[in-house]
């Protein structure tokens, strides 16, 4: 008997003539893992939240959803607390209580169990999920990856029969975002507990799930073993093939035909804008028959493919050496420091930042490294007790009132909601437009370029995470700032979008907009940026062009890195890969390929 069985699930929101959810029909088998993937507002959130009463939203309703053979509306609120277990995007909504122990006590307390019982439950989950460290600690304490696996914890104390999250590792580093998903799998294979998932990070998730399960627009496209599901995306020439894991996206680029030189670009090519009209057309069978998901598999894959060739390159054919920048920095750190109090560990130890205008320059640390704090220093929004920033030549405390705010600076926020105020997207995008004559022109500008113009009519709060991210932008993007600091713009975004947003970023660069990220998407870094630094004991840390950072580090860079060591020496996105195995196979240069 299936753990849940979806029966031609039908939902649409309040006053939204266009269903999110559209007869979708998918049987989750217990203790099986399930990986749900697709675009951001395809659906994924409100089909999980459709799997527990309490969470279900608010809208009109068809078919059912029935768990352990018993329609779930049946099924008793306290018994799917107990039994069904969901873990949400942000660490800090799901947290309730002051204290670790607390926390973890706090959903057995509310299900009457006795203290003995408790205590064993609660000291039994601290040992297998190693936090005894800090089981005593404030919450406060802890970082983003710690309140994400706590929250997993005060789950599994429960023993819950299934667990859901919904994208679970959207805040966390790369390494913190590891760790959790390797906790998840260990609990799904040791405990027996079926795990539904859905993510944007499908590199460490998609290959580890028995079924994965893509949603378009609504509806279930694909549903089968990921091997399965991956082919047949290819096959299609889907543009979600670009939401697969990068060894996948590297066999399928080197697969697909190549086009005319200076014809189209490779962002093309990786959105499916030529599918191929036969299975003829690709370079042969084997390319999609033993598509690699894994690094592993996809360093397998690539050193067997080019054992047969004589590697006439192995680095990326360097681009020409970008001209000195002249002049006063648009973005100026020296030897800032900062301690949120008195007595309190100083957060920033001297960092130290020159940021030429019209560059993108990307941040990468630890979560509670300071990332966000700093870009709070540059807005002035925390003040130094040591150290100066200049922004575009002028100290902060020359800018006088919001000067700095009025076309100088702009900043988006890690959590977009805090700025998201209207009662719908326009209203809130019509705040920045001021009364200009060009108003209208310029805010539907900005909503083509981030995606949103479908849903100018929506409340933000009735947007999935993806959505409300991509509104804030444009909200932002129309203040028209010289200097541009993005607090983790990707997060909860689809790999479609990022590849847009990465078009868009650049074109503002171009035009003389000097743009800081601070960002966990090592892959977004290494596609867009000019220049990425580490941020790392208050400090920044080696500076330099994603190129040679990432291929330089071991933990944090890319999986195209990770997968293409040995092979090739400095190859950072999948994009680098594709090209050195076309160079190498005697495609000659291909100089569409975008890095």
């Amino acid at each position: 008997m299936a753990q849940f069985d979806i029966q031609d699930l039908t939902f649409s929101y309040p006053g939204q003539r266009q269903r999110t959810l559209d007869h979708v029909t998918l049987s989750i088998e217990p203790g099986s893992c399930v990986c749900v993937c697709g675009r951001s507002g395809c659906g994924k959130t409100t089909l999980l939240r459709h799997l527990k009463t309490a969470l279900t939203p608010h809208g009109e309703t068809s078919g059912r959803v029935v768990f352990d053979g018993v329609p779930l509306s049946e099924v008793p609120l306290f018994v799917q607390a107990q039994l069904i277990g969901f873990v949400m995007q942000d660490p800090d909504a799901q947290v309730v209580t002051d204290k670790v122990w607390h926390e973890l006590a706090f959903g057995l307390e509310n299900l009457g169990m006795d203290q003995r019982a408790m205590r064993l439950r609660i000291a039994e989950v601290v040992g297998y999920l190693g936090i005894e460290d800090w089981f005593d600690k404030e919450v406060s304490e802890l970082s983003g990856g710690q309140k994400q696996l706590l929250n997993l914890a005060s789950i599994m104390v429960m023993q819950p029969k299934v667990l859901i999250l919904d994208e679970p590792t959207s805040q966390l580093d790369p390494i913190a975002a590891a760790g959790f998903l390797d906790m998840v799998r260990k609990i799904n294979r040791d405990v027996g507990t079926t795990v539904i998932i859905a993510e944007q990070r499908l590199e460490e998730v998609f290959a580890e799930a028995d079924q994965a399960v893509v949603l378009e627009d609504g509806r279930v496209s694909v549903a089968g073993a990921p091997k399965e599901a991956a082919e047949s995306l290819c096959a299609a020439g889907s543009p979600l093939t670009l939401c697969l894991p990068t060894a996948a996206r590297v066999a399928y680029g080197v697969a697909w035909p190549e086009p005319a030189e200076g014809v189209r670009p490779a962002s093309d090519r990786a959105f499916g804008a030529w599918p191929p009209s036969s299975s003829a057309d690709r370079r042969g069978s084997r390319d999609l028959a033993d598509m690699p998901l894994t690094v592993r598999e996809g360093r397998a894959w690539l050193a067997e493919r080019m054992s047969h060739e004589g590697l006439s390159v192995r680095a990326v054919p360097a681009a020409p050496a970008p001209a000195d920048a002249c002049g006063e920095p648009a973005l100026s750190l020296k030897d800032v420091w900062l301690r949120y109090e008195r007595d309190a560990p100083d957060v920033l130890r001297g960092a130290t930042l020159d940021i030429p205008a019209g560059k993108i320059f990307a941040i990468v640390g630890g979560n509670g490294a300071g990332k966000s704090t700093l870009l709070r220093v540059i807005c002035g929004i925390e003040k130094p007790y040591r150290g100066a920033v200049r922004v575009l030549g002028r100290k902060l405390k020359e800018w006088k009132g919001r000067s700095l705010f009025q076309g100088a600076l702009a900043m988006l926020p890690q959590d977009p909601q805090s700025i998201l105020v209207k009662k719908t997207v326009k209203e809130d995008l019509e705040e920045m437009l001021d009364g200009r004559a060009d108003g209208a022109e310029r805010l539907w500008e900005a909503a083509r370029t981030c995606g949103v113009e479908g849903v100018l009519d929506r409340h933000p709060l009735d947007l999935s995470g993806g959505e409300r991210q991509r509104a804030a932008l444009a909200k932002v993007l129309l203040c028209e700032p010289r200097v541009l600091l993005l607090d983790e713009p990707t997060k909860g975004i689809d790999a479609l979008f990022k590849h847009a947003l990465k078009d868009a970023l650049r074109r503002l660069a171009a035009s003389g907009m000097t743009i800081v990220m601070v960002s966990h998407d090592v892959e977004f870094c290494a596609h867009v940026s000019d220049a990425v630094s580490m941020l790392f004991n208050g400090s920044m840390i080696a500076a330099d062009a994603p190129r040679a950072f990432f291929s330089a580090n071991s933990f944090y860079t890319t999986e195209a890195s990770r997968m293409s060591r040995g092979v090739f020496s400095d190859a950072v996105t999948d994009d680098d890969v594709i090209r050195l195995v076309r160079i190498n196979e005697g495609g000659g240069p291909w100089g569409a390929v975008s890095t």
